[in-house]
């Protein structure tokens, strides 16, 4: 979008929020770059001009507005919508991979060379791996700055900088202040904090329904796992290098978020997860513009806009569960995965008062299950052979479901395994491979919501008719849920 110049400067004056992560405004005469929303007057269209990126805005030499913060803006929808190289790339490097494993890394679980991703990356963002990475390490940097009272140099090696040098250059040269300048800034508005926890603000695109987002999260939460407590949905975190809880509320214009990390390299990461989790990228306007465009859809949009498609922070944990929920009620669901985490999970301690300060587990790694004699999992056979067949695939690699996986080859995956029908494939698909266009055409809250709102309620049929509804059928199904009086589709008290 940020070729269109004219669209941009429109976007710019009307101060239009939905743009927030989609471009950048740069100013030539000041020399910073800001969100399209942003409350200063506009500057003179002759000195704009629009990057597709923070990072390309600070290559160029551009600084962070110190006004509406542009680094912090919501992630570009694209990167969850597409499922090209470039989107599986920009997921990644918003996972860390980059700064855990380098750019070769990073070409490695894509499959292509690294002047290939250079080269892509480039064309489309106006910055590379490495700048990319930079621009994140800096803005994780900030949050640790401002949250936290850790010294600097702690500060700076959690972010992922090799030196404190470049980690205080780098902050002055994105932010225009020194480390220690931000830390007094945000010092004057920021009350107490739980020791060991960091608290921090989501954004996202309003707007945001939290109905069927939290409704969803709350009741399918595998005890010791997680939680809904106080308002806010807890739960553990297995990270790259080591553990963590959260706790995330929904509030106005924003979520609430609690993090407690064993290793505070793994921030990135985790804020990563956790929007994703949440689905926080969205661009609702479009989603909703296309589903009320058919009038069964239309009520439903207008009842509630803004929702959002549950996922998850580990998509192999939720392959599991999925398979463990095939064919039994969602209580029951609940059962089999806390039978398996007590037995097999690993234990976590959490800060006392802090996130997830009642939980007790991570669910089981996909290593841990790999390992177990199959008799000791307390199942029906069938449903025991499916889960076996589907831990030895993750645990090969075979089927791959971390955020840079290729979607059309895990759909292809899954359909090949015996047990695995088009409910569990397209349930998958929708919350741990985020296809914002899964449709689990099959699912019996769906065809009951179809017949009861006048559209064709038989699989193929309803399939044909939700073309339209394509790329956006995942929140389609969302909207459909919500017809239904379910715990799922309703926030907890």
């Amino acid at each position: 979008m940020h070729t269109d110049f004219d669209r941009c400067v429109r976007a710019v004056h009307s101060k239009d929020a939905r743009f927030d992560g989609w471009f950048f405004t740069a100013v030539l005469t000041t020399r910073v770059y800001c969100r399209p929303s942003c409350p200063v007057v506009p500057p003179k269209e002759r000195n704009m001009t629009f990057y597709p990126s923070a990072a390309a805005a600070q290559q160029a030499g551009f600084r962070a507005c110190k006004r509406c913060r542009p680094d912090a803006a919501p992630g570009s929808p694209q990167w969850n919508e597409r499922a090209d190289l470039v989107a599986r790339a920009m997921r990644l490097i918003a996972d860390g991979t980059v700064d855990r494993e380098g750019v070769g890394g990073l070409a490695g679980r894509l499959g292509y060379s690294t002047r290939q991703i250079e080269r892509r990356l480039l064309a489309e963002l106006g910055a590379g791996p490495l700048a990319l990475a930079r621009a994140q390490r800096a803005q994780t940097a900030r949050v640790l700055i401002e949250t936290s009272d850790l010294p600097m140099a702690d500060v700076a090696f959690a972010a992922g900088f090799s030196a404190l040098r470049t980690f205080n250059e780098t902050v002055r040269e994105v932010f225009a202040l020194t480390p220690t300048d931000l830390r007094a800034r945000a010092a004057r508005g920021r009350g107490p904090a739980t020791p060991g926890t960091l608290a921090l603000r989501l954004p996202f695109r309003a707007p945001l329904c939290p109905e069927n987002l939290f409704g969803m999260l709350a009741a399918t939460a595998v005890p010791g796992v997680e939680e809904w407590r106080d308002g806010a949905y807890h739960r553990t975190l297995r990270l790259p290098h080591g553990q963590g809880t959260v706790a995330l509320a929904p509030r106005p214009g924003h979520i609430d978020c609690r993090l407690a990390l064993t290793d505070l390299r793994d921030l990135a990461g985790a804020i990563s997860r956790c929007r994703g989790l949440l689905d926080l990228d969205a661009d609702p306007e479009a989603v909703d513009e296309r589903l009320r465009a058919d009038p069964a859809l239309a009520p439903l949009v207008d009842a509630a806009p803004g929702r959002r498609v549950p996922r998850t922070v580990d998509g192999e944990e939720f392959a599991i569960r999925a398979v463990l929920g095939q064919q039994v009620s969602t209580a029951a669901a609940r059962t089999l995965a806390a039978r398996l985490v007590a037995a097999h999970g690993e234990p976590v301690t959490p800060p006392e008062g802090g996130p997830g300060a009642g939980l007790t587990h991570l669910f089981p790694s996909t290593e841990a299950l790999a390992a177990l004699d199959p008799a000791a999992l307390a199942m029906p056979a069938g449903r025991r052979a499916t889960l076996v067949r589907t831990v030895q695939e993750l645990a090969r690699g075979e089927l791959a479901l971390g955020v840079g996986s290729d979607r059309s080859r895990a759909r292809a995956r899954l359909a090949a395994l015996p047990g695995i029908g088009p409910w569990t494939a397209e349930i998958i698909a929708m919350r741990a491979l985020g296809d914002p266009d899964a449709f689990p055409a099959t699912d019996l809250g769906v065809r009951r919501a179809a017949a009861r709102t006048g559209l064709p309620a038989t699989p193929a049929a309803l399939t044909r008719h939700a073309a339209a509804w394509r790329p956006w059928r995942a929140y389609a199904v969302q909207y459909l849920w919500s017809a239904d009086d379910h715990a799922t589709t309703r926030m907890p008290a």
